[in-house]
């Protein structure tokens, strides 16, 4: 049965977020709002959380999973970034962009693309998901919420427990998030590449 956390949107309970890190630690998937709709988290370390996740969003090996971080120098740490790439990363960070790079060794491999050696990372402008991550110390490995055969992602906390409420350990609520996935933006090639469009403007990043 799904922990449900009602936390305040701007001033978030501690006490809240550290039991839900703590179902993270013992290897639990959260539903948690974000700047661009309902994501699915997991601790990026723990292969039984990762393959849970997949299994939910009914995703293969091959399918890029994001990491989500604190802020630009986590990100950094992750993935090999060049001047040019940096540049880009300071104009959509914080923000709903997920942007896909060639990962470090930091990067656990079961989770980078299997054939390209990238993932996708993101830092959100959410204060409840960033209090999240600082709890948890590190980032957390995400995937948007939707679900196997559906095209929009699950957007209400209600019904997110209802539907998954034996698949997750954990749905955050913490008010209205908008209801649109990010851009996902590959930065491996020159120019970069939009993948998806979703709530961040690319436009917004000279692209």
């Amino acid at each position: 049965m799904a922990q449900f956390f009602s936390v305040h949107p701007d001033n978030p309970q501690p006490r809240l977020l550290k039991q839900a890190v703590a179902l993270l630690a013992q290897g639990g998937v959260l539903a948690v709002p974000t700047d661009s709709s309902y994501a699915l988290v997991c601790h990026l370390d723990d292969k039984a959380a990762v393959d849970a996740l997949r299994r939910i969003r009914g995703l293969d090996d091959k399918q890029l999973l994001s990491l989500v971080c604190r802020d630009l120098s986590e990100l950094a740490s992750y993935a090999r970034v060049d001047n040019a790439q940096y540049r880009l990363l300071k104009l959509g960070t914080p923000g709903p962009f997920t942007f896909v790079l060639e990962a470090s060794k930091e990067v656990p491999r079961r989770i980078s693309h299997p054939q390209r050696k990238t993932i996708g990372l993101r830092v959100p402008e959410h204060g409840v998901l960033l209090d999240l991550l600082e709890l948890h110390e590190g980032p957390l490995l995400a995937t948007t919420l939707i679900l196997p055969g559906e095209t929009d992602p699950l957007n209400d906390p209600e019904e997110i427990r209802d539907r998954l409420e034996k698949q997750v350990a954990g749905v955050i609520e913490a008010g209205a998030c908008p209801s649109a996935p990010t851009t996902v933006i590959d930065l491996t090639t020159s120019p970069p590449e939009v993948l998806r469009l979703g709530r961040g403007d690319p436009a917004s990043l000279g692209l």
